[in-house]
Order: structure tokens, then C-alpha cells, then sequence
């Protein structure tokens, strides 16, 4: 498919640069929208997930899950936003929060990360199991976009028939390459954040998992590549952070959608290379569709004096197109 082009977004105006657009909303912007209930799943490994659901008041077969980026949760105002306004046009909408996400540490010694879609994969078939949803929309943010294409992409004959479309706004497609921009002097903020958040649940996990866990010297490690080595990778399979950050990106499956999807990534996220942009498997591929704005920042996208982010009105618009 062709790169899309929408020049028509504007951001506001004191948020002038991606990293603006980027922390003003994730500090202040607050969506109005409560979930009706939470729902706990049981994993077939012995795990949970929590599930936030809101519930039309009008019996609809057609619902939005959406996943959360790292470190993030259901009631991120991203992932609150989108509930919101696919909830004003007639779905159900499913926020779920990874293992260790939802304010309940999981049960195992391993975490989520993102070469690991078979929990996305268990929500999706709860949904359809056990509720009968005809028509289902995935979104995902950053990780959570990962997450959302890696469903569809690693076995896509296997995706079920009701998954009509999946939509990812700042994915890092490739993992290196978001490493990368997050190792620059400019974005530690990010990055001290990021390992601060984590490292909470490493020393938490330390205490459940003694011998399994250290967490001695934690406090010593100042970069993901350190982080990656010494707990993502051993704890999830993988030989090193490296060979984590090759099988655990999404890009190099992309090819393989067979579901009509949407990846939109700002020119000016901070937490992305140029090495992120699909543009030669979206311009060869029948169901890839790859939009770049100039501006947005990594999971922004406000717009002045609307409750909406122009992201969770291009999402309703290419489901509403591509179902």
C-alpha cells in the first residue's frame, strides 16, 4: 500500500517539539472514563491477566482491545481515550493489563515483554469463546503495538476470522533501534523512569523468588542493554539482550500480516530510529498501511480543545473503513 499521508494534524501550541508532545499528556491529560468491571483471566501456564472492560449500553457484537505500552496499564489515558471513543460508536471496549501490570504482581518468575503475544492471544480468544464478539479491533501503543502485531503477523492463518483489523501508534519494529533512541543523552529521562518502574518489580520479584531473582546492585544499572542481560533475556529464553532485541522485534514479521493493519509513527518521537519505519513492507504490502506525521511525539497526539487525541480519531476512522 502507498505511505498514507494526513497533513491535516496540528498539535498544540506550546507543545512544540516531540518530547513536549510526548510527557504533556502522559503527566496531564486526564480522560473522563471509568470501566464497568475488571475481569481476571487465567493463563494456561498458571498466570493471570486482569481485564478492564466497558460495556455499551446496546448489546454489540464488536469490540476494541487494547494494549497498553511498557510499564504502562489499562487506565494509561491513551488506552482510556481509545475505550472512550470506540465506546460513542457502538463497541465494547477491553483494556487489558500485562503480567504484573494491573496492580497485582503475577504469579511466575517471568514478566511480559515484547516478543511474547500469546497473552494478547489468550484475550482475544476469551473474547470470542466466552462473550461471541463477530467483530474485533486491536490497537496497541508502543509495546502494546508490538504486542498487536505480533498476534497477527508470527502465525497469521492462525488469527481468527473475527479480528478485523489491528492498529499500532509509536511501535519500536525494531527493538535495537528504539534501544538506540532511548540511550541518548537527550531521552534519559525516559530511560531513568523506565528502569526505576522496573526495578521496583525486580526487587519485589527478588523477595518472592529468592535464588531465581537478585536484585543485589540493581540500582547500578543505567541503561536497557544492562537491564536486558541481566533479567529480560535469561528470564524469557532468549541468549543476551541482543539476540533479544533481533527475535522480540515485530518489523521483520510485518511482512507476513494478512489482516488490513495500521502503523502510525511520528517523524519526531523520541523513542524511535529510523530503523522503526516499515516504509519498504508498507509500500510492497497489500494490508500494511504506514502513516508518518511530521509531529506527535511517542503516544501524544493531543489536539487543542478537543477531549479526543487526533490518534483515537484516525483509529474509529480506519476501522470504520476497514470493516
Amino acid at each position: 500500500m502507498p505511505i498514507l499521508n494526513h497533513t491535516q494534524y496540528r498539535t498544540p501550541l506550546l507543545q512544540f517539539n516531540g518530547h513536549l508532545q510526548s510527557i504533556y499528556p502522559s503527566i496531564f491529560r486526564k480522560v473522563p472514563f471509568v470501566y464497568a468491571k475488571r475481569e481476571r483471566l487465567e493463563l494456561p501456564d498458571g498466570d493471570f491477566v486482569d481485564l478492564d472492560w466497558s460495556i455499551a449500553e446496546k448489546t454489540t457484537n464488536k469490540l476494541v482491545i487494547i494494549t497498553h505500552g511498557l510499564e504502562g496499564d489499562s487506565t494509561r489515558h491513551y488506552v482510556t481515550g481509545m475505550a472512550k471513543i470506540f465506546a460513542a460508536n457502538g463497541y465494547d471496549a477491553l483494556g487489558w493489563n500485562c503480567r504484573s501490570c494491573s496492580g497485582e504482581m503475577n504469579r511466575l518468575v517471568r514478566f511480559y515483554h515484547h516478543g511474547d503475544a500469546n497473552d494478547l492471544r489468550s484475550v482475544i480468544q476469551h473474547a470470542i469463546i466466552n462473550y461471541g464478539y463477530q467483530e474485533i479491533v486491536l490497537v496497541g501503543f508502543s509495546m502494546g503495538g508490538s504486542l498487536t502485531f505480533r498476534a497477527i503477523a508470527e502465525f497469521p492463518d492462525m488469527v481468527p476470522a473475527q479480528v478485523k483489523t489491528a492498529i499500532g501508534f509509536s511501535v519500536p519494529c525494531s527493538l535495537k533501534g528504539s534501544v538506540d533512541a532511548l540511550s541518548t543523552k537527550e531521552n534519559n529521562i525516559y530511560l531513568k523512569r523506565f528502569l526505576r518502574k522496573l526495578g521496583e518489580k525486580i526487587k519485589l520479584k527478588a523477595k518472592l523468588f529468592p535464588g531465581q531473582i537478585d536484585a543485589t546492585n540493581y540500582d547500578q544499572i543505567k541503561t536497557f542493554i544492562e537491564f536486558d542481560n541481566r533479567y529480560t533475556a535469561p528470564l524469557h529464553g532468549y541468549d543476551n539482550a541482543l539476540d533479544f532485541y533481533e527475535k522480540a522485534s515485530v518489523g521483520p514479521l510485518l511482512h507476513q500480516i494478512k489482516t488490513p493493519s495500521l502503523i502510525v509513527q511520528a517523524v519526531n518521537d523520541p523513542f524511535l530510529l529510523a530503523n522503526c519505519m516499515p516504509i519498504e513492507t508498507a509500500e510492497q504490502h497489500p494490508f500494511l498501511f504506514l502513516e508518518m506525521p511530521e509531529k506527535g511525539g511517542h503516544c501524544g497526539f493531543m489536539v487543542k480543545g478537543q477531549l479526543h487525541t487526533w490518534a483515537e480519531n484516525r483509529a474509529i476512522e480506519f476501522a470504520k473503513n476497514h470493516i
